[in-house]
């Protein structure tokens, strides 16, 4: 977010902004720490060699994403909507990984996974489902003209309602996340 690297430079940070799959900071760290960001990726091994350049042997990467199963109910309602209203589906996906296939990525850059497991995390949304549709699920209705992106948002919202509201009208995010822990080897596996 350029507002986020502004309010860090403010503050006395040396900060810069740059694409997760190609970036050169010209030195390399103790540690990488990412959070909310993996899933967003479109190559995983891009990005995990990008963070495997800027650390030092034995350096940690930690984070936390998306893991396999996240927003499940909330994808398949929006995909049922851009199916029900005669919309092509978008070619978007999220990478949500199973940690087994998460550590295979890892081990293929040369990590070694001190822990990797995934974490159910419903999460309350205070301001519902729309607003949450409105901000992350944009990807799957791209292209579209604006009034069937608000009829495939509306019926989203109308098939997730029996699971994911309870009885009170509060909306819950079926929240799966992939939380990991790994070091960079000192010399390639042989």
């Amino acid at each position: 977010s350029e507002s986020m690297v502004q309010a860090a430079a403010l503050l006395g940070l040396n900060v810069s902004q740059a694409d997760m799959h190609a970036f050169q900071l010209n030195r390399q760290f103790d540690a990488v720490f990412t959070n909310a960001v993996l899933h967003w990726t479109r190559d995983i091994h891009a990005v995990t060699s990008q963070v495997r350049q800027h650390l030092k042997p034995h350096g940690r990467f930690v984070g936390e994403f998306g893991g396999f199963g996240n927003v499940a109910a909330i994808a398949t309602a929006v995909r049922a909507a851009l199916q029900i209203e005669g919309a092509a589906p978008a070619s978007f996906r999220w990478y949500f990984p199973t940690p087994a296939a998460f550590r295979s990525v890892l081990s293929s850059h040369g990590f070694e996974t001190e822990r990797i497991e995934l974490i159910p995390r419903p999460t309350p949304l205070p301001t519902g489902m729309r607003p949450w549709l409105e901000t992350f699920a944009r990807p799957f209705v791209f292209g579209l003209d604006e009034a069937t992106q608000t009829k495939v948002l509306d019926k989203a919202v109308d098939l997730l309602a029996p699971s994911l509201k309870d009885e009170s009208g509060n909306w819950t995010a079926d929240y799966v996340r992939l939380r990991f822990h790994a070091v960079l080897r000192a010399e390639p596996q042989a």
